[in-house]
């Protein structure tokens, strides 16, 4: 037995190294093809005008030697090693380190939050809040209302960035890549055929995007491959032929040397350094994709021993060639026989690389709309089968303008590197500050583990970001231009939606409201099922009943809809939905919360349509079971038909309904705490909002005869049949989608900055991009509007 079980250890072992390895070689084409090709422009940015390179070789010498450095601990120490350890349930990210602080601190200005939501299981803590005793950094976060809307500050500015380099990677890869062109060509025909190739390579990148990348995603990895090959093989030639003793300028001293002969111009031409660690985001973007073991492997055993070996192998060459400063490039270093494929391949490497930007500010950008950070952009998805290939129209051709105008405008790899590096390094920054708090807050280190890793990381990139500043007037203000106006954008949309749900929230109507219509009042029900799409996950929302005094009829099965995300990349389908009764059973009225993670993929509406439908027949089914098998009281029998009250919510999965759901969330206002299956939660009235139970139960227990249960029996299930043909005739007879038109305005007497922000910036963003409609993905024949206004 425990020789077979060793076998089978072994084959286990065998196969997780194969898909590891697999995963590893896979990734090469998705998450390295930015930082592979770096070598393209890092020299050539960094002589641009600081530094000279002259005969003692101190200068480039020093570079190799920050290079070296540079590569090791920052993509290495800091990322392989550390930062790739904090992630959200698999997935890496700027939001995945907000989601992880999110959930082990109060620190989130998302709206309808729920205790309900904690229970998912996606949502895990890796210590239990209760068995560990708060840090003093939690406790001041959660005090102080301005910290958390400086952290959202800080998480906005770091997507404002990765959006940034979306549009400058592309350009400055392409650009770098094609100009190896002039040691081919004339200087009067050089200049006259990089741009527009540069461009007509651009254009044709964005045209293809909606296609997907999974229709030639398979070739990127070889081509990465071969290229990371192709680099370090010259490097190796370089070494040999040129300057075997190269290895020698890896030592920190030559660092000091350099600084101390080129002083401050040493210092400004950090700004062309940096670019040497371009795309090292995109390993702990991109984790989601692979695993740990994945980049973590592909990175340490081949992508850092062939950058440094291309590294090394041009200063090898630059050694014993003292050009100036406008003929130092990449390709002076290669050999003239192989410099035509040697192009090509970097022309291919650079569309990868710059495929991976593109495709991450599509994520990256889909994921703040679903935090409520983004204004409304229709997102397509291109793969049924690869999870996460999307494609959203309107952010394409905006980057593809941006792309070329910024190659046009530009017209050398010194003023793109400025502004990618100045992009870069904020984004790094940001990532480092995140992960400090994390390393407190989720990991529960001491304060001063994550003290070191802030300082040591974060003086080491502040020095670069110091000389990327310096750049400012030579093309590093075009990322903080872009920037400061996407984070207006945002933070605008950002407010004014939580202004809104806050208006909603305090202008809800009671439940009694609902369940006083009827004939008597002059309200119809009409055959069908009626949607009522609201922000509120309790409550009766002002839209709908707007919508009713309007127009005096309303559907006879009506189900209040809020589909919401929950911070966490995911939530298992088995837990999407939360279903509860409106009122008694009679009133065919429900709730259903739809939770979605900042990663998941909403459906389309006909897929969604009969899963609600389904999950409410089930809902149904569980709903009548537990009245039958409840404890044998008045108020038990009775609670589905006479309850008027919203106090149970049950999660039920996708599987068909065996008898329970998949878990029950009893959720009820009370001051002391809520019970959902862990020990107690704080009961917050601005995070919980359920209907209140009635504050006094009283249980009457009293035994009936085996004939009167029987008739009780009988009497429910015929009841419950009568439901589910309700239903069922509902959904034959058409679903209605009623969704709320807002328009919104500021209070008399708000601040300019508030009505400037309300009044005109929000209303024009509203005005000019996709409505609710299309972000659900509600067919036009099915939908019908309620017309709001909103004065917050």
């Amino acid at each position: 037995m425990d020789l077979e079980f060793g076998k089978s250890l072994d084959t286990s072992k065998k196969n997780s190294w194969r898909t590891s390895l697999l995963l590893a070689y896979q990734s090469l084409g998705v998450v390295y093809g930015d930082l592979s090709t770096s070598p393209l422009y890092v020299y050539k940015s960094t002589f641009a005008e600081d530094i000279q390179h002259s005969e003692t070789n101190e200068e480039i010498f020093g570079v190799l030697s920050f290079v070296f450095w540079t590569l090791t601990l920052v993509p290495l120490f800091k990322y392989v090693f550390v930062v790739l350890r904090a992630d959200d349930n698999g997935e890496g990210g700027t939001f995945a380190l907000y989601s992880l602080i999110c959930r082990h601190a109060r620190v989130s200005l998302l709206p309808n939050r729920q205790v309900a939501d904690e229970a998912l299981s996606t949502y895990k803590l890796e210590h239990h809040p209760e068995k560990k005793s708060s840090s003093g950094v939690k406790l001041y976060l959660e005090k102080h209302k301005v910290l958390h809307t400086a952290l959202l500050i800080l998480v906005l500015l770091g997507t404002c960035m990765v959006i940034g380099d979306g549009v400058l990677t592309p350009a400055i890869s392409v650009f770098s890549a094609v100009s190896g062109l002039e040691l081919s060509m004339s200087k009067e025909h050089h200049q006259y055929a990089v741009i527009p190739i540069t461009c007509f390579i651009l254009v044709c990148l964005f045209a293809l995007q909606h296609y997907g990348t999974h229709r030639v995603g398979f070739f990127f990895a070889p081509i990465v491959l071969t290229w990371l090959l192709c680099i370090s093989s010259l490097g190796i030639y370089n070494i040999i032929y040129w300057n075997p003793h190269v290895y020698q300028a890896l030592s920190p001293y030559y660092m000091f040397k350099f600084l101390k002969k080129t002083r401050k111009g040493g210092w400004m031409s950090l700004g062309g350094i940096l670019l040497c660690i371009t795309g090292s985001e995109a390993m702990f973007a991109d984790l989601g994709h692979f695993s740990y073991s994945a980049i973590q492997t592909a990175f340490t055993f081949l992508v850092y021993p062939a950058l440094i070996l291309a590294y090394m192998g041009q200063a090898a060459y630059l050694s014993q060639h003292h050009h100036t400063s406008y003929q130092i490039s990449f390709y002076v270093s290669v050999p003239e026989s192989v410099r035509w494929p040697v192009l090509i391949i970097a022309i291919l490497a650079s569309v990868v690389g710059s495929q991976a930007i593109i495709s991450g500010t599509f994520s990256i950008i889909n994921q703040s709309q679903s935090l409520s950070c983004f204004p409304r952009v229709k997102v397509i998805h291109t793969s049924d089968k690869i999870h996460g290939q999307i494609y959203i129209p309107e952010i394409n051709w905006v980057l593809m303008i941006l792309c070329i105008a910024v190659t046009i405008g530009f017209r050398d790899t010194k003023h793109m590197g400025n502004a990618s590096g100045l992009a870069v390094m904020t984004v790094m920054l940001v990532t480092t500050c995140l992960t400090s708090l994390v390393i407190i807050l989720c990991w529960h280190k001491p304060p001063i583990v994550a003290l070191f890793f802030l300082l040591f990381f974060g003086s080491i990139e502040l020095l670069y970001f110091s000389a990327s500043l310096t750049k400012f007037t030579e093309g590093a203000w075009l990322p903080i231009l872009l920037a400061l106006f996407l984070m207006t954008i945002m933070f605008v949309w950002h407010y004014a939606t939580i202004k809104k749900y806050e208006f909603d929230l305090h202008n809800k109507v009671s439940l009694e409201w609902l369940l006083a219509l009827g004939p008597s009042l002059g309200i119809a029900r009409v055959p069908g099922i009626g949607l009522v799409f609201t922000d509120l996950t309790s409550g009766i929302p002002a839209n709908f009943s707007r919508f009713v005094t309007n127009l005096p009829a309303f559907h006879r099965v009506l189900v209040f809809v809020c589909v919401k995300s929950v911070p966490v990349p995911f939530v298992p389908p088995a837990e999407r939905y939360l279903v509860g009764r409106v009122g008694p059973a009679a009133h065919r009225s429900y709730r259903c919360i739809v939770r979605y993670g900042y990663r998941d993929v909403h459906q389309d509406v006909d897929s969604f349509e009969s899963e609600l439908v389904s999950k409410l027949a089930d809902f149904i089914h569980y709903d009548w079971h537990r009245s039958q098998h409840s404890s044998h009281s008045e108020e038990d029998v009775s609670h589905s038909n006479e309850s008027t009250s919203e106090c149970r919510l049950a999660v039920i999965g996708t599987v068909a309904f065996s008898g329970t759901p998949a878990y029950e969330i009893e959720e009820s206002v009370q001051p002391a705490s809520v019970s959902i299956g862990f020990s107690t939660v704080e009961s917050v009235t601005d995070v919980i909002e359920m209907e209140p139970v009635h504050a006094v139960e009283r249980r009457v227990r009293f035994a009936i005869d085996d004939d009167s249960e029987s008739d009780v029996r009988t009497n429910m299930e015929l009841q419950l049949r009568e439901e589910l043909q309700d239903l069922l005739a509902a959904q034959e007879a058409g679903t209605a989608f009623i969704l709320g038109h807002s328009h919104v305005r500021a209070k008399q007497g708000s601040s300019v900055f508030k009505r400037l922000a309300i009044n005109f910036g929000y209303n024009f963003l509203r005005r000019n991009c996709r409505g609710p409609d299309v972000a659900l993905k509600v067919p036009p024949v099915s939908l019908l509007e309620v017309g709001m206004v909103y004065v917050v």
